[in-house]
């Protein structure tokens, strides 16, 4: 029986054991869930109160403020501030020069270069030459430097020179030099003319810092189908942006080795460019003139763009066809129009003599035409074919613009009057005006054609033409538009016995237009 009764009591104990040991575990738990449970209760009630009150604005506005404040900090570290407009010191040339013809096309560099630092750059030849080594102060020329053996790279075409490499590399090259401070790398030819002013003009219109390929195509449709409408010819200019011109270093040599059938060294550049994903910015105001013949269709038309370069001097006529050589023709243009109003040389204006009925036409420090009847602005904007097409049997429709020509009857052929001098003078309002004298030029044994109308001819009755002009350096800031022309004076008997017009060229006043009367 006792033995008994003690087993009894033994399970009861565990049991109660158990139960202890089960409460104790289950209080810590049911605490942390109640407390669990009261915190979503309060941040319930605190969320629904705050989604019930309108947010502090100022509060608001602080931290707007904030993350305006941060986001300028790091727009400003992200985006350099705007540079100083371009300078000449910005700019280097690459010149593509032969010594076959260094004698002759060096003069063509003295004309517009502008020696003892004024300007950087660098002639790249294929061989020493006389000047080699003399200072550039001495020569007014750039630096001669001599071009790489470029024997190893492959060329295959036919009919070309492989001349093309070694010029092809002239962009590569002089931007190895390591040259500080340059945004422009500018290529051209030993016969190219630069105006420099104007081709700064063009460069601030564009951020150097960004990749651009900038000039201009042939004046030949089949030269532009031949090679390529997206490519722009040295021999008219090129500019190439710093950052372009070290992504074109980097590639260059092998992207040369990838084309060795192409041609020249335009086509070869314009490959690269293609590699590199840049497309050509095209300027009218870049000239290859792949013509023969007389410019002065074109010049007297050219387009309402500042001119950056002129080129194949050697292969048409001279510009003044009184100028003792051609050389000589282009130095007229910059000792005189060029120097005083550089944005205006060869811009175009129209106008028209109602007492004579005239239509003239002025292209600033140049030439100005004058023919009898009335011509429409839309054809005398248009250029008149004073010149033949690059392949010589190619008809007028073989150019990449519109054309006309020169007189559409015998009695609209126009007196045309040269450029013989230019100076600066005093406004009568006050300020500087340019006074440019034009006389006529007449070929030998020319005669002129029989006409019926009864209107005078301008080449009887005409011997000297006067423009009256103010210098206008801000003409590229603004919209593209054509100067006005105004006749202030009808031929007449001048001091000399000769017969006189005055015309007055501007920007055109309000509701001035070139009105066909």
């Amino acid at each position: 029986m006792k033995g008994g009764g003690g087993g009894g009591g033994g399970k009861e104990s565990a049991t109660g054991s158990f139960l202890r040991f089960l409460l104790l575990l289950l209080l810590p738990l049911t605490a942390l869930y109640f407390f669990y449970t009261l915190h979503l209760l309060l941040a319930s009630a605190a969320s629904s109160s705050t989604a019930s009150c309108p947010p502090d604005p100022t509060a608001v506005s602080s931290r707007v403020s904030t993350n305006r404040t941060a986001a300028a900090v790091a727009d400003s570290k992200a985006a350099p501030a705007a540079s100083a407009a371009t300078t000449l010191q910005h700019v280097v040339f690459g010149i593509a020069a032969s010594s076959r013809f260094w004698d002759k096309r060096k003069e063509y560099i003295k004309v517009w270069w502008r020696p003892r630092g004024a300007m950087r750059g660098y002639v790249w030849l294929d061989r020493e030459v006389r000047e080699s080594n003399m200072s550039t102060a001495r020569t007014g020329l750039p630096a001669i430097k001599i071009s790489s053996d470029t024997s190893a790279f492959p060329y295959t075409h036919r009919r070309g020179h492989r001349s093309a490499i070694r010029i092809s590399r002239i962009v590569s090259e002089t931007f190895r030099l390591g040259l500080p401070g340059v945004r422009w790398f500018v290529m051209g030819d030993d016969d190219t003319v630069f105006f420099p002013d104007n081709l700064l003009t063009v460069l601030n219109k564009f951020d150097h810092r960004q990749p651009y390929y900038i000039g201009s195509l042939s004046e030949s449709h089949l030269q532009n189908i031949y090679f390529s409408y997206g490519m722009a010819y040295g021999g008219g200019g090129f500019a190439i942006s710093r950052p372009l011109a070290e992504a074109l270093a980097r590639i260059q040599d092998g992207c040369i080795s990838r084309y060795p059938a192409l041609y020249g060294s335009d086509d070869r550049i314009q490959a690269c460019m293609a590699e590199l994903g840049v497309p050509l910015t095209k300027h009218p105001g870049f000239h290859q003139y792949d013509v023969y013949g007389d410019l002065l269709g074109l010049l007297a038309a050219h387009p309402v763009a500042p001119i950056v370069t002129l080129h194949h001097l050697d292969v048409v006529q001279p510009l003044f066809p009184n100028a003792p050589a051609r050389p000589a023709a282009v130095r007229r243009l910059f000792s005189g129009p060029v120097r005083l109003d550089p944005a205006g040389i060869m811009q175009q204006s129209i106008c028209y003599d109602g007492a004579n009925r005239w239509t003239v036409s002025v292209a600033w420090g140049f030439a100005v035409l004058v023919s009898r009847g009335v011509t429409s602005p839309r054809e005398m904007e248009m250029p008149a074919r004073t010149f033949l097409n690059w392949y010589r049997r190619a008809d007028y429709t073989a150019y990449a613009f519109n054309t006309r020509p020169l007189a559409r009857t015998p009695c609209h052929k126009p007196a045309v009057y040269y450029l013989s001098s230019a100076r600066s003078a005093e406004a009568a309002r006050g300020g500087e005006t340019t006074v440019t004298r034009y006389e006529r030029w007449r070929p030998a044994n020319e005669t002129r054609p029989a006409c019926r109308w009864n209107i005078t001819d301008p080449d009887a009755h005409l011997d000297h033409i006067v423009v009256l002009k103010r210098p206008d350096p801000g003409i590229w800031d603004r919209s593209p538009r054509r100067n006005c022309c105004r006749v202030l004076s009808s031929p007449k008997v001048g001091k000399e016995g000769k017969k006189t017009m005055t015309i007055d060229v501007g920007v055109c006043r309000d509701g001035e237009f070139s009105q066909v009367v």
